[in-house]
């Protein structure tokens, strides 16, 4: 999720506030390029459809957490969406049509994920810290987890699941304070047991599994670089380095997906473009939209890439309201590759 302006989020609590007080298959897309050992090279991105408008009440749209379901339709979050508006939609990205699934008056959404343990859709509701999770079709709404993680309430960004059910959270706890009191946070899968994994990080922001599960991939927004975590088999951590350091000029590094190759693909706040990067951090390939379209875009928070195929589905937002647009990816769709 991108950084929010401190008005933004101000405005967001008034929401709250005063709703609780009663107020894939493949498509036709950009051909695929060659890749070029050793090289950057540019992947242009097309757009599929506009999603949303810029809401009056919030001033903004921002979509973000996208995966696909078993029927090869496209979950997406709007993060700004207010109390009454779609906050979770789904999208047939063949027919480019999409309609609600889950509203209501609390969430500010950042993330949606399927569950392999329970297979509910697991939504990060940043503003309260709670984790909340639907059925598939997006009823029945439950509070998964909610509290303080070691003495403090988490921010929840961006969510990953372990083959067994078990969640890890980018918690981007002091971001508006502009303070490193960020943190890794494993919740296991009957949502009664949470551990801190990692923390004094820089509002972490994306986090996704390694192609083999052995690890996590985490990126820190007001850093600019991506980590990587890897773990001992038993929830805990076995080591913790600085991975890649991401040169984004203004930009800076929002939400991660991994391919089957293990390919990284970094997205961007303040440049409507992703970064891609293989496991040993060489810069593959810049994803990017179209010049005129990136004059009124600001962020490509996510992306999706079809399960089993490379057609890769990423959401893009700025004051033009909230795109997908499509590109062809580097390598297969895995669970890794399908939102968070």
């Amino acid at each position: 999720m991108r950084r929010l302006p401190l008005r933004l989020l101000a405005a967001l609590a008034t929401i709250g506030a005063l709703a609780l007080a009663g107020c894939g298959t493949q498509t036709a897309g950009a051909p695929r390029d060659p890749v070029v050992p050793g090289g950057d090279r540019t992947i242009r991105a097309a757009e599929v459809m506009r999603l949303t408008e810029p809401h009056e009440q919030t001033g903004m749209t921002l979509l973000e957490g996208p995966v696909f379901d078993v029927h090869g339709e496209l979950l997406v979050v709007d993060v700004t969406a207010p109390a009454g508006e779609p906050k979770l939609l789904r999208v047939n990205v063949r027919k480019k049509t999409s309609e609600p699934v889950h509203t209501d008056a609390r969430g500010t959404y950042t993330s949606a994920q399927f569950s392999p343990y329970d297979g509910r859709i697991y939504l990060t509701d940043f503003s309260h810290g709670d984790i909340v999770s639907l059925a598939p079709d997006g009823s029945d709404p439950r509070i998964f987890f909610s509290g303080e993680v070691d003495g403090a309430r988490m921010n929840p960004d961006d969510l990953a699941f372990d083959r067994e059910g078990n969640l890890y959270l980018s918690d981007s706890r002091g971001m508006s304070e502009g303070e490193a009191k960020g943190r890794v946070v494993r919740i296991d899968r009957a949502g009664k047991e949470a551990t801190v994994l990692a923390d004094g990080l820089a509002a972490p922001n994306g986090i996704s599994f390694d192609a083999d599960h052995r690890g996590l991939w985490f990126s820190e927004l007001t850093q600019n670089r991506l980590s990587y975590l890897l773990l001992d088999g038993s929830g805990g951590v076995a080591s913790r380095h600085t991975a890649i350091r991401v040169d984004g000029g203004i930009a800076q590094t929002d939400s991660i997906a991994v391919d089957a190759d293990g390919n990284l693909y970094q997205g961007l706040h303040g440049r409507p473009a992703m970064a891609v990067y293989d496991k040993y951090g060489e810069r593959l390939a810049t994803v990017e939209v179209p010049a005129r379209a990136a004059r009124r875009l600001e962020s490509a928070t996510n992306v999706a890439i079809t399960p089993g195929g490379t057609r890769a589905y990423m959401t893009v937002s700025g004051p033009d309201g909230g795109y997908l647009y499509s590109f062809a990816a580097l390598g297969r769709g895995i669970r890794q590759s399908n939102g968070g």
